[in-house]
């Protein structure tokens, strides 16, 4: 079974008799044979959290995700319960008499299981404050080892080294029966986690591994291999094998249909005690004697292809499932939703699929695998044909097909049978990787990609590139080549090709230069991706779909998680995506809007003319953006239906009467904004009729009254002085009034607004017959105000011949900010008022 094994997190510890992987954080526990508990962050190596849990050693730890806990029991016979997050202690109670081997947590219920050498297994209620609700007894030496059923979790096994596994229900204390496992003490017991197998999977210190049929209650296999004891052996929920560790030092990867061994991984950190499996990524971290090792078993891109009318087929293990998305019909799906999809199983594949390839039209699907391949009919699945291979391709018309058998041995086939020539040129020059079908066959290697033509086998280029994959369009006009941080579009120019040919040119190794032209080079980071004509849609490392057309990207839409495109179904206008779990999504991508946007990249604006009026009615904003991004703003007017992008757009074209018209349809609440910018656009091109009536549909008196100013519109001065004032903005309303000369209508605007002090000053130079009256309000004001000392010191302008006499001086530092704000156009501003957005303030003393 071929599939890659990277190892992800190597750390040294004490020895680790305890691991478990969090459900959702990034997180590994592990309890250590110090007394110890760490947690990790796996993916990126770093030791995030201690806790010294106690002086001898922790032998089993276990996650409490749903109450942030996590608990452990050690060898002074205590079980404590951590808040991993607080590093609070909740709980620390004697479970056992002895010391605790083992503990697993219910999938459910509020219940943890404890085994202990006391022969015992005790079951804690943690809502019962920690009560315990059931013991259970039958075993006559040490427990290892206890897990629950995942088909039925209100029963759980035991492993013990009395040499027997003992399945019980939860709620009896006596075991529902017994297994004579092994001829020694058993270590470790696992149930299988899939529903087609009643079996378990055990190791014991007679250092072999056995399966059982815990139905029959007999062995269905026994696997030897390791040299001591083995500590564990597991199924893997995702992948068809088992992983075992043994005090031998090793961790070996068994066959799970098969049982034969197919990997043996040792890191030199002495004996292997403890494992646990994240389910969600094909990882397995396992404990040893010197620290902890984290490794990815496999890749976590689900296995699939989706034929051109929609029929999926994907594998899970060696199970193959269907389902035609062209029965899906509700186009009222929210975008980026789960689709319901109904799914049956159609067969099984003899090998572990790594790949599947839909032939071009439908009709067969090959499965590649463990160095071989095989090619099922798509309908009924049987057996088509098989044979040694790596790789696999199709050619165009579904006949032909090339195997690549190693690196640099090739076969190619037509109609089932072996061609004998001609052979592909230069075949075994080159070290190979894997073949793309086409129009072309393409093959990659470390450091280029290399095109042979089906017919000739003559080399047609080779392409200098560190490539992930190769991408043909459905027209066999267009290539993508995807690298690890771009992806190039070539065209494939056949006449120019074949010309080339005529003309005697040699063809060498490097094939016909004039084949392939550069289109574009995206900075994209590509993980799946289909042509739909001469549209490439994709999806990225950065979780997004995107498209592209002619020469630019656009994104459809980001996503949270890894998504997996399946296909195109025109009929839906849909784009249909998978997550690693082979849940549905989809996203709207109208074909003709792309067949609109690749006619205006071409310059072709006669066919866009003919295809606009196809386009989806829901479409035409979407288009119309683009167009504004070409500078093709006339047409993108012409095509929005979005009134605030119409607007725009007639702005940004000056075409200001349908502004106008479009401004006075919106509702006021909302028009403001509009009739603001109209009205600086019509002041720009000096649109003043229009700028004053777009301003006072805004209220923008500042705006207004610099228009005003500017024309010398004394009548509309008057207007917007009463309309300031109106308002409340007193500033405005008073530097109106003062542009005007109206000093009287200034001093009784300062009046008006309590601002007495500053009315005196201002009467005194511009309306001197104002000071007496306004003097005695002052005055008067002062009195009511409790201050008659100040009161008493104005000195009356009828008995001074200066304004600024002692009285005055004192009354107006006392009256007057130190911090007022005097304006050029002789507006006095206090702190509390803040002058308007054209005023020019001058700070200065009282």
């Amino acid at each position: 079974m071929l599939f890659d094994v990277n190892r992800k997190l190597f750390s040294r510890s004490d020895r680790v008799k305890g691991a478990d992987f969090h459900p959702t954080e990034p997180w590994l526990l592990t309890g250590l044979y110090n007394g110890s508990v760490n947690i990790y962050n796996h993916e990126t190596g770093a030791l995030i959290k201690t806790f010294e849990v106690s002086t001898v050693p922790v032998r089993c730890v276990k996650f409490i995700a749903r109450k942030n806990w996590f608990v452990a029991g050690s060898d002074d016979f205590q079980l404590r319960v951590f808040n991993y997050n607080t590093h609070e202690k909740v709980a620390a109670f004697e479970a056992h008499p002895d010391y605790i081997r083992c503990l697993t947590v219910h999938p459910t219920a509020s219940i943890v299981l404890t085994g202990s050498d006391d022969m015992t297994i005790k079951a804690w209620d943690w809502d019962k404050q920690w009560k315990c609700i059931q013991i259970y007894e039958g075993h006559t030496h040490y427990i290892m080892n206890i897990t629950f059923n995942p088909k039925d979790a209100n029963t759980f096994a035991s492993a013990c080294l009395d040499r027997t596994v003992k399945m019980w229900s939860l709620g009896s204390p006596s075991a529902n029966f017994t297994m004579d496992a092994h001829d020694k003490g058993v270590n470790y017991v696992d149930f299988y986690p899939g529903s087609d197998k009643p079996y378990l999977v055990t190791t014991g210190d007679d250092k072999t591994i056995k399966i059982w049929d815990y139905l029959s209650k007999s062995c269905v296999q026994t696997m030897e291999g390791h040299t001591n004891n083995p500590s564990f052996a597991v199924f893997h929920p995702n992948l068809p094998i088992i992983i075992s560790g043994s005090e031998d030092g090793t961790v070996k990867i068994w066959n799970g249909g098969t049982y034969r061994l197919e990997n043996t991984l040792s890191y030199a950190l002495e004996r292997a005690w403890c494992v646990s499996l994240r389910k969600d990524a094909n990882e397995v971290a396992v404990g040893f004697d010197e620290g902890i090792v984290v490794i990815k078993l496999g890749r976590d891109e689900p296995t699939f292809s989706m034929d051109p009318s929609g029929k999926l087929i994907y594998t899970r293990n060696q199970e193959v499932l269907s389902g035609n998305l062209q029965t899906l019909q509700d186009d009222t799906t929210p975008e980026g939703t789960r689709i319901p999809l109904s799914i049956k199983e159609i067969g099984n594949t003899e090998i572990f699929a790594t790949s599947l390839i839909h032939s071009p039209n439908g009709r067969f699907v090959t499965v590649v695998g463990d160095g071989e391949y095989i090619i099922y009919t798509a309908l009924a699945w049987r057996n088509k044909s098989f044979g040694n291979g790596i790789s696999f391709a199709w050619a165009n018309d579904s006949n032909t097909y090339a195997v690549l058998e190693t690196r640099v041995k090739l076969r190619v086939y037509k109609n089932f049978k072996e061609r004998g020539s001609p052979l592909m040129k230069g075949v075994g020059s080159w070290s190979v990787e894997s073949l793309h079908g086409g129009p072309l066959l393409g093959a990659r290697g470390k450091g280029f990609v290399l095109f042979w033509d089906w017919e000739t086998g003559e080399v047609v280029r080779r392409i200098d590139v560190d490539a992930k994959n190769i991408f043909w369009s459905g027209t066999g006009s267009l290539v993508a080549i995807t690298s690890d941080d771009s992806f190039y579009v070539l065209r494939f120019d056949r006449d120019a090709y074949n010309a080339k040919l005529e003309e005697g040119a040699e063809v060498t190794d490097e094939g016909i230069e004039e084949a392939f032209e550069v289109v574009a080079e995206i900075p994209d980071n590509v993980k799946t991706a289909k042509w739909i004509g001469d549209c490439f849609i994709y999806t990225t490392v950065g979780n997004r779909l995107n498209y592209f057309v002619g020469s630019e990207s656009y994104t459809i839409s980001p996503s949270d998680t890894s998504m997996y495109i399946l296909g195109y179904i025109p009929s839906h206008n849909r784009v249909y995506l998978a997550d690693k779990d082979m849940k549905i999504f989809s996203y709207s991508l109208s074909l003709s809007v792309v067949e609109y946007q690749t006619a205006v990249l071409r310059g072709d604006m006669d066919g866009a003319a003919e295809i606009l009026p196809t386009l989806p009615k829901e479409q035409l904003n979407k288009v119309a953006r683009f167009l504004e991004l070409r500078d093709m703003k006339e047409l993108a007017l012409q095509v929005t239906t979005d009134p605030d992008h119409k607007f725009d757009l007639s702005l940004q074209l000056d075409d200001l009467d349908s502004a106008l018209e479009i401004a006075r349809s919106v509702p006021d609440v909302e028009a403001e904004a509009k009739w603001k910018a109209l009205g600086d656009r019509a002041l720009a091109v000096w649109r003043f009729d229009l700028a004053r009536e777009a301003f006072e549909k805004a209220g923008d008196i500042n705006a207004l009254m610099l228009l005003l100013l500017s024309t010398g519109d004394r009548d509309g001065l008057q207007k917007l002085a009463v309309m300031a004032e109106q308002k409340g903005a007193n500033n405005l309303a008073f530097a109106t009034l003062f542009q005007l000369g109206d000093a009287k209508s200034c001093v009784d605007l300062l009046l008006k607004t309590n601002r007495t002090p500053e009315a005196a000053l201002f009467a005194r130079t511009y309306a001197p017959s104002e000071v007496p009256k306004i003097v005695d309000t002052w005055r008067e004001e002062l009195k009511t105000k409790n201050r008659p000392k100040i009161a008493a010191a104005i000195a009356h302008p009828s008995e001074n011949t200066g304004l600024f006499e002692e009285g005055w001086e004192e009354a107006l530092s006392r009256e007057v900010d130190t911090r007022s704000t005097i304006l050029p156009n002789g507006t006095l501003v206090t702190p509390g008022e803040a002058p308007s957005p054209s005023d020019d303030g001058i700070l200065v003393d009282a």
